[in-house]
């Protein structure tokens, strides 16, 4: 059985760019279309699920966290978004995701750089505070900021990742009309394919 190393292929995205369960026909025919079907997906187990993110993706640890998490916000359903509830509050599902991914990018020697970063932008536009406490405070909230904003974008491609695999599909639901690309107001929608969510040992 072919065993896929899910730890020596992850790379860290760069950049700054970027950012229910009823479609209309025109974003199921763009999910048909943007991922077709997979042989093999009525057959599908969790090894085929590493496999297939192996070849796909370039983070594939990363997106295989993002499936289990998007897995755990559908509940019993097979899809998540375009809200969690997360706190009594109501948070996109790619927030939510950022947020439950945050511990990732706050590893030491990531943070401190950004640490510094924000620092110096802060100290260069003089916006750091005399008060050392209140400095501190502020430093520590850009940082959030910023590493959040970056967890979307990777958020983003693991999605990506996870489309073109063939394991969940996307689409965007807006107040009036459901589509497949984003605007308007409207928010992701990620739903699991059947197969998929049987192998994460999820009840259809």
């Amino acid at each position: 059985m072919f065993q896929p190393d899910l730890f020596t292929q992850d790379v860290v995205a760069k950049g700054d760019d970027l950012a229910a369960d009823i479609a209309t026909l025109r974003v199921a025919k763009a999910r048909k279309a943007s991922s077709p079907a997979l042989a093999d997906d009525e057959y599908l187990d969790l090894p085929a699920v590493l496999e297939r993110l192996a070849r796909i993706s370039s983070r594939p640890r990363y997106t295989f966290m993002v499936l289990n998490l998007i897995a755990r916000a559908a509940g019993g359903s097979n899809s998540a978004g375009p809200y969690v509830e997360d706190k009594g509050r109501a948070v996109p599902v790619r927030d939510w995701l950022s947020n439950a991914l945050l511990p990732m990018a706050q590893r030491d020697a990531r943070r401190r750089a950004v640490v510094d970063q924000v620092r110096r932008d802060l100290t260069c536009k003089g916006l750091l505070p005399p008060n050392q406490d209140a400095a501190e405070r502020l430093i520590a909230d850009e940082v959030r900021e910023r590493l959040l904003h970056s967890g979307r974008t990777n958020v983003s491609r693991a999605v990506s990742d996870l489309v073109r695999a063939g394991l969940i599909h996307r689409h965007y639901q807006g107040y009036r009309v459901d589509h497949c690309n984003r605007g308007a107001q409207r928010e992701a929608v990620y739903t699991i394919t059947p197969a998929v969510h049987a192998a994460l040992g999820k009840n259809c």
